[in-house]
């Protein structure tokens, strides 16, 4: 460990990397009773700290080594920090980049001057090609993790938080894929304050060091998650297991949900979007705290890349508010009857619907999937189903089930094949308490409603999009009530995609 000290003190990597800030995460900070701090490695050039691992070896390698080029697979951003780094250093560089690896990484490492090959589905098939093209073509590889001066380099990160923040620090929590950063990070702290702790933080779905740990050894995972893709490796690396072994307190796993909200919480301290990988350090701050009850302490958390493509966001919006338990998903079978939904939303009380799915499709009762904003966590959760099996509406909970929230609460729905006199409207309404349900009331039990869906999307107003069962010689009485209510509407009955997929 003493000779990776030296080795970090003495690293080529500031004349392409910056020092990069320490800054407070005062709406964190403020929410957890302790004093949050980020290390905003996403402002990097390369919006990565791969960068310093990269630079530092291929700064140190011989001129034979630079003459032949190098080559590296990378989910992303290593391969950005090589691309940049041989572009500095005048070498030819070839990139070997899974076929999943964000399309925006794959942009900049082109801009960088990089040859790219776009190989495999993860970054274990990408390595294995990277590693036949160098034998074929005696390139010079530039590992991303597993490599004495790739970690030196990531431990800089470690030598400029000592030097930034001089006071106590209770733990730095650092995302972990193949482990360079970790062991860096921890080579340099542990050698200079061996009373700061430094947990790793991973995916529930790529637990490599965790794993390892609890073996004693390193493991090869069967599968890797990809949502996190830039800490999606199969083994942690050698040199990397040997270090944090050692030096690593304790590892954490944070689920998708729990990373997503950790990119909002990023985002509304610092109006910047972490890439999944980058937001894993809040993510195990936010947990350590729930887990341990400290407060009045310095956390630090590494923010280590924001190569984020922007497709993923509505997915990563529409997560973030289970992550902080902001939100139930609920499963509720209601009576099939005018006026039902009105008295579901009156059982639900004022808490706010962020969504809601239902087709008619029986005679007796209806089954809706629905999204219920939640105050209080948890505890409110078991409030909200505990009022509704108190009605006698069965209830399943599905707030944890992957496929419900990936896949079946964008399919609820479908025809309906005993819907007579049936009308589609589109309506507006203000996004504000009681909005949805001075609609519902307006409608009363006159009229019975066969489709509903509502989504809640962050806007000043809502949409949704209702069927209705009419009797043509009544929908004069109908369009009548909507003006009354005064919510924006229009007409969607002739609409051809319902006569596709609804009516």
């Amino acid at each position: 460990m003493k000779n990776y000290l030296q080795r970090i003190l003495t690293a080529s990597v500031y004349d392409v990397a910056n020092q990069t800030p320490l800054t407070l995460a005062s709406n964190l900070s403020r929410r957890f009773n302790n004093r949050i701090l980020l290390k905003r490695e996403d402002m990097q050039p390369v919006f990565s700290f791969k960068l310093r691992g990269a630079y530092n070896c291929m700064a140190k390698l011989s001129d034979a080594e630079k003459a032949r080029g190098v080559i590296c697979s990378s989910a992303g951003n290593h391969a950005q920090g090589v691309a940049l780094s041989a572009q500095k250093l005048g070498i030819k560089a070839t990139i070997v980049m899974p076929r999943t690896t964000p399309a925006i990484k794959v942009d900049a490492v082109r801009q960088w001057g990089g040859r790219v090959v776009l190989h495999g589905d993860n970054y274990d098939a990408a390595k294995a090609h990277a590693e036949k093209l160098t034998e074929e073509r005696g390139l010079t590889p530039i590992p991303p993790f597993d490599h004495p001066d790739v970690i030196a380099g990531q431990g800089t990160v470690g030598m400029e938080i000592l030097s930034q923040h001089p006071g106590p620090i209770h733990a730095v929590f650092v995302p972990t894929g193949g482990g360079g950063l970790i062991a860096g990070i921890a080579a340099y702290i542990k050698q200079l304050r061996p009373d700061i702790r430094i947990i790793s933080v991973e995916p529930e779905d790529a637990p490599t060091l965790e794993r390892a740990m609890a073996a004693g050894r390193r493991v090869t995972l069967d599968e890797v998650g990809i949502f996190a893709d830039g800490v999606a490796v199969k083994q942690i690396g050698k040199e990397p297991f040997r270090i944090a072994r050692e030096l690593v307190d304790e590892c954490l796993l944070v689920s998708t949900d729990e990373i997503c909200a950790g990119i909002k919480d990023i985002f509304e301290d610092t109006r910047t979007v972490m890439e999944p990988a980058g937001a894993l350090a809040v993510a195990g701050i936010k947990k350590y705290i729930a887990q341990t009850g400290i407060t009045d302490a310095t956390l630090i958390g590494i923010n280590c890349g924001a190569n984020m493509n922007f497709s993923r966001l509505a997915h990563v919006a529409e997560r973030a508010e289970l992550g902080e338990h902001r939100e139930a998903v609920l499963a509720v079978t209601i009576p099939e009857r005018p006026g039902s939904f009105k008295d579901f939303c009156e059982t639900i009380g004022n808490r706010p619907i962020t969504e809601f799915n239902y087709r008619y499709a029986s005679a007796d009762e209806a089954h809706v999937f629905a999204g219920i904003g939640l105050v209080n966590g948890l505890d409110d959760r078991d409030e909200v189903v505990a009022a509704l099996e108190e009605k006698g509406y069965p209830v399943l909970d599905l707030t944890d089930d992957e496929m419900s929230k990936v896949h079946v609460r964008h399919m609820v729905g479908g025809h309906a094949q005993q819907v007579a006199d049936e009308v589609l409207y589109h309506v507006r309404f203000p996004e504000r308490p009681g909005a949805l349900l001075n609609f519902l009331k307006r409608l009363g039990k006159r009229w019975n409603i066969s489709l509903f869906h509502y989504r809640n999307h962050g806007a000043d107003y809502g949409r949704v999009l209702v069927g209705v069962q009419v009797p043509p010689a009544e929908r004069a009485d109908f369009k009548a009530s909507l003006d009354k209510l005064g919510y924006p509407y229009r007409d969607e009955s002739n609409n051809p995609a319902y006569a596709l997929f609804l009516s």
